[in-house]
Protein backbone atom coordinates (compact mmCIF):
# COMPACT_ATOMS: atom_id res chain seq x y z
CA UNK A 1 0.00 0.00 0.00
CA UNK A 2 1.49 3.62 -0.89
CA UNK A 3 1.90 6.34 1.85
CA UNK A 4 -1.68 7.15 2.93
CA UNK A 5 -1.71 11.55 2.77
CA UNK A 6 -5.34 13.24 2.30
CA UNK A 7 -5.68 15.64 -0.10
CA UNK A 8 -5.31 19.45 0.94
CA UNK A 9 -8.17 21.79 2.49
CA UNK A 10 -8.46 23.97 -0.59
CA UNK A 11 -9.61 20.79 -2.43
CA UNK A 12 -11.90 19.93 0.10
CA UNK A 13 -13.86 23.11 0.08
CA UNK A 14 -14.24 22.53 -3.67
CA UNK A 15 -15.65 19.02 -2.59
CA UNK A 16 -18.15 20.42 0.11
CA UNK A 17 -19.84 22.69 -2.67
CA UNK A 18 -21.29 18.85 -4.42
CA UNK A 19 -24.54 17.81 -2.91
CA UNK A 20 -25.55 15.12 -0.58
CA UNK A 21 -24.77 11.41 -2.18
CA UNK A 22 -28.22 9.64 -2.14
CA UNK A 23 -26.99 6.13 -2.80
CA UNK A 24 -25.81 5.16 0.81
CA UNK A 25 -29.50 6.25 1.43
CA UNK A 26 -31.22 4.08 -0.43
CA UNK A 27 -31.89 0.48 0.61
CA UNK A 28 -34.85 -0.75 -0.18
CA UNK A 29 -33.98 -3.00 2.13
CA UNK A 30 -31.40 -1.08 3.23
CA UNK A 31 -30.19 1.47 0.84
CA UNK A 32 -29.15 3.21 3.23
CA UNK A 33 -33.27 5.98 1.15
CA UNK A 34 -33.62 8.53 -0.81
CA UNK A 35 -31.39 11.32 -1.41
CA UNK A 36 -30.17 13.03 1.90
CA UNK A 37 -31.19 17.14 2.21
CA UNK A 38 -28.15 19.13 3.02
CA UNK A 39 -27.30 19.62 6.39
CA UNK A 40 -30.05 22.19 8.67
CA UNK A 41 -27.60 25.05 10.68
CA UNK A 42 -27.39 24.97 13.82
CA UNK A 43 -29.69 27.65 16.19
CA UNK A 44 -27.78 30.17 17.86
CA UNK A 45 -25.37 29.35 20.25
CA UNK A 46 -26.28 30.31 23.77
CA UNK A 47 -24.29 32.26 26.30
CA UNK A 48 -21.68 30.50 28.02
CA UNK A 49 -23.13 31.19 31.19
CA UNK A 50 -26.38 29.71 30.36
CA UNK A 51 -24.64 26.91 28.60
CA UNK A 52 -22.97 25.73 32.08
CA UNK A 53 -26.04 26.54 33.96
CA UNK A 54 -27.61 23.71 31.78
CA UNK A 55 -25.05 21.43 32.20
CA UNK A 56 -25.31 21.70 36.00
CA UNK A 57 -28.81 21.08 36.10
CA UNK A 58 -28.47 18.02 33.41
CA UNK A 59 -26.17 16.54 35.71
CA UNK A 60 -28.27 17.32 39.05
CA UNK A 61 -31.12 15.26 37.07
CA UNK A 62 -28.74 12.48 36.36
CA UNK A 63 -27.68 13.11 32.91
CA UNK A 64 -31.15 12.90 31.09
CA UNK A 65 -30.84 16.64 30.01
CA UNK A 66 -27.62 16.65 29.00
CA UNK A 67 -28.39 14.60 25.14
CA UNK A 68 -31.50 17.23 25.30
CA UNK A 69 -29.27 19.73 25.56
CA UNK A 70 -27.11 18.91 23.00
CA UNK A 71 -29.89 18.77 20.13
CA UNK A 72 -29.61 21.84 18.66
CA UNK A 73 -27.00 23.95 19.66
CA UNK A 74 -24.53 23.22 22.50
CA UNK A 75 -21.15 21.74 21.32
CA UNK A 76 -20.19 18.00 22.12
CA UNK A 77 -17.58 19.58 24.56
CA UNK A 78 -20.21 19.79 27.12
CA UNK A 79 -21.17 15.76 27.15
CA UNK A 80 -19.46 14.04 29.64
CA UNK A 81 -19.83 10.35 27.21
CA UNK A 82 -17.88 12.34 24.69
CA UNK A 83 -14.92 13.73 26.25
CA UNK A 84 -14.61 10.58 27.87
CA UNK A 85 -13.99 8.98 24.42
CA UNK A 86 -11.95 11.51 23.04
CA UNK A 87 -9.17 10.57 26.30
CA UNK A 88 -9.77 7.12 25.36
CA UNK A 89 -9.35 7.76 21.50
CA UNK A 90 -6.21 9.89 22.16
CA UNK A 91 -5.00 7.02 25.02
CA UNK A 92 -5.20 3.83 22.07
CA UNK A 93 -3.88 5.58 18.98
CA UNK A 94 -1.04 8.08 20.96
CA UNK A 95 -2.76 10.88 19.86
CA UNK A 96 -2.57 14.46 21.81
CA UNK A 97 -5.60 14.21 24.19
CA UNK A 98 -6.11 17.94 23.49
CA UNK A 99 -6.34 17.48 20.00
CA UNK A 100 -8.92 15.07 20.01
CA UNK A 101 -11.10 16.82 22.67
CA UNK A 102 -10.90 20.07 20.90
CA UNK A 103 -11.92 18.46 17.85
CA UNK A 104 -14.94 16.87 19.18
CA UNK A 105 -16.07 19.51 21.59
CA UNK A 106 -16.60 21.59 18.13
CA UNK A 107 -18.07 18.91 16.60
CA UNK A 108 -22.29 19.82 16.19
CA UNK A 109 -25.07 17.97 16.80
CA UNK A 110 -27.30 17.28 13.35
CA UNK A 111 -31.18 17.14 13.81
CA UNK A 112 -31.89 15.60 10.31
CA UNK A 113 -28.99 12.23 10.79
CA UNK A 114 -31.03 10.64 13.47
CA UNK A 115 -33.97 11.06 11.43
CA UNK A 116 -32.55 9.52 8.04
CA UNK A 117 -30.99 6.55 9.95
CA UNK A 118 -34.43 5.89 11.36
CA UNK A 119 -35.87 2.54 9.77
CA UNK A 120 -38.92 2.88 7.07
CA UNK A 121 -42.07 2.27 8.22
CA UNK A 122 -43.69 -1.58 7.99
CA UNK A 123 -45.15 -2.79 5.60
CA UNK A 124 -44.56 -0.08 2.83
CA UNK A 125 -43.59 -2.81 -0.54
CA UNK A 126 -40.13 -3.08 -1.87
CA UNK A 127 -40.57 -2.36 -5.90
CA UNK A 128 -37.47 -3.18 -7.44
CA UNK A 129 -38.89 -1.30 -10.88
CA UNK A 130 -39.04 1.64 -9.11
CA UNK A 131 -36.03 1.22 -7.04
CA UNK A 132 -33.83 0.63 -10.60
CA UNK A 133 -35.56 3.63 -12.09
CA UNK A 134 -33.69 5.93 -9.74
CA UNK A 135 -29.76 4.50 -10.80
CA UNK A 136 -30.41 2.88 -14.01
CA UNK A 137 -31.35 5.91 -15.73
CA UNK A 138 -30.01 8.56 -18.65
CA UNK A 139 -28.54 11.38 -16.26
CA UNK A 140 -26.07 8.65 -14.99
CA UNK A 141 -25.98 7.07 -18.15
CA UNK A 142 -24.41 9.66 -19.81
CA UNK A 143 -22.50 10.48 -17.27
CA UNK A 144 -20.94 7.38 -17.04
CA UNK A 145 -20.27 7.36 -20.31
CA UNK A 146 -18.29 10.94 -20.28
CA UNK A 147 -16.58 9.27 -16.81
CA UNK A 148 -15.49 6.50 -18.55
CA UNK A 149 -14.22 7.80 -21.79
CA UNK A 150 -12.39 10.75 -19.25
CA UNK A 151 -10.55 6.88 -17.48
CA UNK A 152 -10.65 4.52 -20.10
CA UNK A 153 -6.65 3.95 -18.86
CA UNK A 154 -7.01 4.29 -14.95
CA UNK A 155 -10.29 1.47 -16.02
CA UNK A 156 -8.75 -0.76 -17.79
CA UNK A 157 -5.43 -0.91 -15.50
CA UNK A 158 -7.67 -1.46 -12.51
CA UNK A 159 -9.38 -4.41 -14.33
CA UNK A 160 -6.29 -5.84 -15.63
CA UNK A 161 -4.73 -5.59 -11.43
CA UNK A 162 -7.56 -6.26 -9.36
CA UNK A 163 -9.65 -8.60 -12.03
CA UNK A 164 -12.75 -6.43 -11.57
CA UNK A 165 -14.31 -5.34 -14.69
CA UNK A 166 -14.60 -1.97 -15.50
CA UNK A 167 -18.53 -2.18 -16.13
CA UNK A 168 -18.93 -2.71 -11.98
CA UNK A 169 -16.30 -0.05 -10.73
CA UNK A 170 -18.62 2.32 -13.08
CA UNK A 171 -21.32 1.45 -12.05
CA UNK A 172 -20.68 1.78 -8.35
CA UNK A 173 -19.21 5.31 -8.55
CA UNK A 174 -22.26 5.99 -10.92
CA UNK A 175 -24.81 4.49 -8.38
CA UNK A 176 -22.60 6.30 -4.98
CA UNK A 177 -22.32 9.71 -6.57
CA UNK A 178 -23.30 9.85 -10.04
CA UNK A 179 -19.09 10.20 -10.87
CA UNK A 180 -18.52 12.53 -8.04
CA UNK A 181 -21.46 14.97 -8.93
CA UNK A 182 -22.67 14.40 -5.20
CA UNK A 183 -20.15 13.30 -2.70
CA UNK A 184 -22.29 14.88 0.56
CA UNK A 185 -22.57 17.98 2.03
CA UNK A 186 -22.59 17.46 5.46
CA UNK A 187 -19.56 17.76 7.86
CA UNK A 188 -18.21 14.48 8.64
CA UNK A 189 -16.88 15.17 11.84
CA UNK A 190 -20.73 16.54 13.03
CA UNK A 191 -22.02 13.59 11.49
CA UNK A 192 -19.91 10.91 13.07
CA UNK A 193 -20.15 12.54 16.34
CA UNK A 194 -24.55 12.40 16.34
CA UNK A 195 -24.38 8.96 14.95
CA UNK A 196 -21.60 8.55 17.71
CA UNK A 197 -23.22 9.92 20.55
CA UNK A 198 -27.27 10.47 19.35
CA UNK A 199 -28.19 7.55 17.37
CA UNK A 200 -31.73 6.59 17.00
CA UNK A 201 -32.59 4.57 20.22
CA UNK A 202 -35.62 3.28 18.81
CA UNK A 203 -33.59 1.43 15.62
CA UNK A 204 -33.62 -2.08 16.28
CA UNK A 205 -30.04 -2.22 16.12
CA UNK A 206 -29.13 0.62 17.62
CA UNK A 207 -26.28 -0.40 20.66
CA UNK A 208 -24.48 -1.85 17.51
CA UNK A 209 -24.70 1.22 15.44
CA UNK A 210 -23.84 3.09 17.99
CA UNK A 211 -20.64 0.80 18.41
CA UNK A 212 -19.86 1.36 14.46
CA UNK A 213 -19.98 4.67 14.37
CA UNK A 214 -18.00 5.45 17.44
CA UNK A 215 -15.02 3.28 15.40
CA UNK A 216 -15.78 5.38 12.52
CA UNK A 217 -15.02 8.64 14.53
CA UNK A 218 -12.09 7.39 15.67
CA UNK A 219 -10.83 6.02 12.43
CA UNK A 220 -11.79 9.73 11.01
CA UNK A 221 -9.64 11.34 13.87
CA UNK A 222 -6.66 8.95 13.77
CA UNK A 223 -6.48 9.56 9.93
CA UNK A 224 -6.66 13.12 9.72
CA UNK A 225 -4.35 13.74 12.55
CA UNK A 226 -1.84 11.65 11.34
CA UNK A 227 -2.57 13.49 7.70
CA UNK A 228 -2.32 16.84 9.03
CA UNK A 229 -5.72 17.16 7.30
CA UNK A 230 -8.22 19.69 8.51
CA UNK A 231 -11.01 17.31 10.30
CA UNK A 232 -13.29 20.16 9.60
CA UNK A 233 -13.14 20.30 5.90
CA UNK A 234 -13.98 17.03 4.91
CA UNK A 235 -17.68 17.24 3.91
CA UNK A 236 -19.40 13.75 3.11
CA UNK A 237 -22.87 12.03 3.50
CA UNK A 238 -24.90 12.11 6.30
CA UNK A 239 -23.53 8.70 7.83
CA UNK A 240 -19.98 10.07 7.53
CA UNK A 241 -19.10 8.69 4.05
CA UNK A 242 -16.56 10.45 1.40
CA UNK A 243 -14.94 10.81 -2.19
CA UNK A 244 -16.34 9.62 -5.39
CA UNK A 245 -16.88 6.41 -3.96
CA UNK A 246 -18.37 6.85 -0.77
CA UNK A 247 -15.66 5.54 1.91
CA UNK A 248 -16.43 5.21 5.05
CA UNK A 249 -13.11 6.03 7.37
CA UNK A 250 -12.41 2.28 7.78
CA UNK A 251 -12.81 2.03 4.33
CA UNK A 252 -10.21 4.59 3.46
CA UNK A 253 -7.84 3.50 6.14
CA UNK A 254 -7.94 -0.08 5.15
CA UNK A 255 -8.18 -0.19 1.22
CA UNK A 256 -7.85 3.09 -0.11
CA UNK A 257 -5.28 3.47 -2.50
CA UNK A 258 -2.87 5.95 -4.59
CA UNK A 259 -3.70 4.65 -8.10
CA UNK A 260 -2.13 7.77 -10.07
CA UNK A 261 0.97 7.43 -8.55
CA UNK A 262 1.21 10.63 -6.93
CA UNK A 263 2.39 10.13 -3.40
CA UNK A 264 -1.36 11.21 -1.86
CA UNK A 265 -4.37 9.19 -1.69
CA UNK A 266 -7.32 11.83 -2.89
CA UNK A 267 -10.66 10.27 -3.09
CA UNK A 268 -12.58 13.79 -3.88
CA UNK A 269 -10.85 14.88 -6.69
CA UNK A 270 -8.96 11.95 -8.23
CA UNK A 271 -11.08 9.50 -10.53
CA UNK A 272 -7.99 7.13 -11.01
CA UNK A 273 -7.83 6.76 -7.10
CA UNK A 274 -11.57 6.00 -6.70
CA UNK A 275 -11.38 3.63 -9.40
CA UNK A 276 -7.96 1.99 -7.96
CA UNK A 277 -9.89 1.93 -4.78
CA UNK A 278 -13.18 0.91 -5.49
CA UNK A 279 -11.27 -2.20 -7.18
CA UNK A 280 -9.42 -3.32 -4.51
CA UNK A 281 -12.21 -3.07 -2.37
CA UNK A 282 -14.08 -5.79 -3.66
CA UNK A 283 -10.55 -7.63 -4.22
CA UNK A 284 -10.47 -7.45 -0.51
CA UNK A 285 -14.07 -8.73 0.00
CA UNK A 286 -13.95 -11.81 -1.73
CA UNK A 287 -14.37 -10.38 -5.66
CA UNK A 288 -13.38 -13.30 -7.84
CA UNK A 289 -11.55 -12.73 -11.71
CA UNK A 290 -13.52 -13.89 -14.29
CA UNK A 291 -16.88 -14.89 -12.59
CA UNK A 292 -20.21 -13.95 -13.37
CA UNK A 293 -22.36 -11.78 -11.40
CA UNK A 294 -25.72 -13.65 -11.21
CA UNK A 295 -27.45 -15.90 -13.14
CA UNK A 296 -31.58 -15.64 -14.87
CA UNK A 297 -33.18 -18.72 -13.26
CA UNK A 298 -36.31 -20.92 -14.32
CA UNK A 299 -38.57 -21.27 -11.46
CA UNK A 300 -40.85 -23.99 -10.56
CA UNK A 301 -39.60 -24.03 -6.68
CA UNK A 302 -42.36 -23.62 -4.31
CA UNK A 303 -43.44 -24.10 -0.55
CA UNK A 304 -41.05 -25.71 1.61
CA UNK A 305 -38.51 -25.97 -1.40
CA UNK A 306 -38.56 -22.45 -1.97
CA UNK A 307 -38.42 -21.00 1.61
CA UNK A 308 -35.42 -23.13 1.95
CA UNK A 309 -33.63 -21.93 -1.28
CA UNK A 310 -34.77 -18.08 0.28
CA UNK A 311 -33.38 -18.70 4.18
CA UNK A 312 -29.54 -18.20 3.10
CA UNK A 313 -30.76 -14.42 1.52
CA UNK A 314 -28.32 -12.77 -0.02
CA UNK A 315 -25.36 -15.33 1.21
CA UNK A 316 -24.20 -18.48 -1.48
CA UNK A 317 -24.92 -21.72 -0.18
CA UNK A 318 -26.55 -23.75 -3.10
CA UNK A 319 -24.45 -25.82 -5.87
CA UNK A 320 -26.11 -25.27 -9.33
CA UNK A 321 -27.68 -29.29 -8.91
CA UNK A 322 -28.91 -28.53 -5.34
CA UNK A 323 -30.91 -25.69 -6.87
CA UNK A 324 -32.24 -27.14 -9.60
CA UNK A 325 -33.48 -30.12 -7.22
CA UNK A 326 -35.50 -28.16 -5.33
CA UNK A 327 -37.05 -26.65 -8.37
CA UNK A 328 -34.73 -23.62 -9.42
CA UNK A 329 -33.03 -24.49 -13.21
CA UNK A 330 -30.42 -22.01 -13.68
CA UNK A 331 -29.96 -22.53 -18.02
CA UNK A 332 -27.38 -22.42 -20.59
CA UNK A 333 -23.99 -21.55 -18.77
CA UNK A 334 -25.66 -20.82 -15.30
CA UNK A 335 -25.89 -24.88 -15.04
CA UNK A 336 -22.16 -25.41 -15.19
CA UNK A 337 -21.34 -22.68 -12.42
CA UNK A 338 -18.19 -23.98 -10.20
CA UNK A 339 -19.07 -22.58 -6.76
CA UNK A 340 -21.97 -21.52 -4.18
CA UNK A 341 -25.06 -19.40 -5.85
CA UNK A 342 -28.13 -17.67 -3.86
CA UNK A 343 -31.01 -17.63 -5.01
CA UNK A 344 -31.91 -13.64 -4.54
CA UNK A 345 -35.52 -12.11 -4.65
CA UNK A 346 -36.40 -8.79 -5.83
CA UNK A 347 -40.31 -7.96 -4.75
CA UNK A 348 -41.69 -5.52 -7.71
CA UNK A 349 -44.74 -4.04 -5.69
CA UNK A 350 -47.67 -5.18 -3.11
CA UNK A 351 -49.03 -6.65 -7.10
CA UNK A 352 -46.21 -7.44 -9.39
CA UNK A 353 -44.52 -10.81 -9.58
CA UNK A 354 -40.74 -10.87 -7.92
CA UNK A 355 -37.82 -11.24 -10.18
CA UNK A 356 -35.38 -14.07 -9.19
CA UNK A 357 -32.16 -14.69 -10.10
CA UNK A 358 -28.96 -16.42 -9.10
CA UNK A 359 -26.35 -14.70 -7.02
CA UNK A 360 -22.96 -15.55 -7.35
CA UNK A 361 -19.97 -14.88 -4.73
CA UNK A 362 -19.29 -11.82 -7.14
CA UNK A 363 -22.72 -10.66 -6.57
CA UNK A 364 -22.29 -11.19 -2.59
CA UNK A 365 -18.86 -9.14 -3.12
CA UNK A 366 -21.16 -6.43 -4.22
CA UNK A 367 -23.75 -6.41 -1.30
CA UNK A 368 -20.34 -5.92 1.00
CA UNK A 369 -20.62 -2.24 -0.82
CA UNK A 370 -24.65 -1.99 0.84
CA UNK A 371 -26.03 -4.70 2.27
CA UNK A 372 -28.48 -4.96 -0.52
CA UNK A 373 -29.59 -7.25 -3.78
CA UNK A 374 -31.41 -4.17 -4.71
CA UNK A 375 -28.27 -1.87 -5.08
CA UNK A 376 -26.46 -4.49 -5.91
CA UNK A 377 -27.80 -4.87 -9.05
CA UNK A 378 -28.91 -1.46 -9.76
CA UNK A 379 -24.61 -1.48 -9.64
CA UNK A 380 -24.44 -3.97 -12.18
CA UNK A 381 -27.45 -2.64 -14.55
CA UNK A 382 -25.97 0.54 -14.52
CA UNK A 383 -22.69 -0.73 -15.26
CA UNK A 384 -23.99 -2.49 -18.35
CA UNK A 385 -25.99 0.37 -19.57
CA UNK A 386 -22.94 2.47 -19.49
CA UNK A 387 -21.04 -0.51 -21.25
CA UNK A 388 -23.29 -0.45 -23.88
CA UNK A 389 -23.60 3.37 -24.33
CA UNK A 390 -19.73 2.82 -25.03
CA UNK A 391 -20.16 0.26 -27.83
CA UNK A 392 -18.10 -2.33 -25.32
Amino acid sequence: MTKQRLIPSALLLLAAAALPCGALASKPAPAQTGAAKTAAKSTAKPSTKKRTAAAAAATAAGGAAVVRTVQGSTPYGERPDAMQMAADIAMRHDLPVDWVRDTISQARFLPQVPRLMTPAAQGTAKNWGVYRSRFVEPVRIRAGTRFWQANAAALARAEKQYGVPAEIIVGIIGVETIYGQQMGNFRVIDALATLSFDFPAAHPRAQARTEYFRGELEQFLRFTHRAATDPFSLRGSYAGAMGMGQFMPSSWVKWAVDFDGDDRIDLFGSAADAIGSVANYFVAHGWKSGMPTHYPVIMQAQGADLAALLAPDILPQFTADEMAARGVQLPGSGAAHQGPLALVKLENGAQGQPLYIAGTENFYAITRYNWSSYYALSVIELGQEVAAAMGR
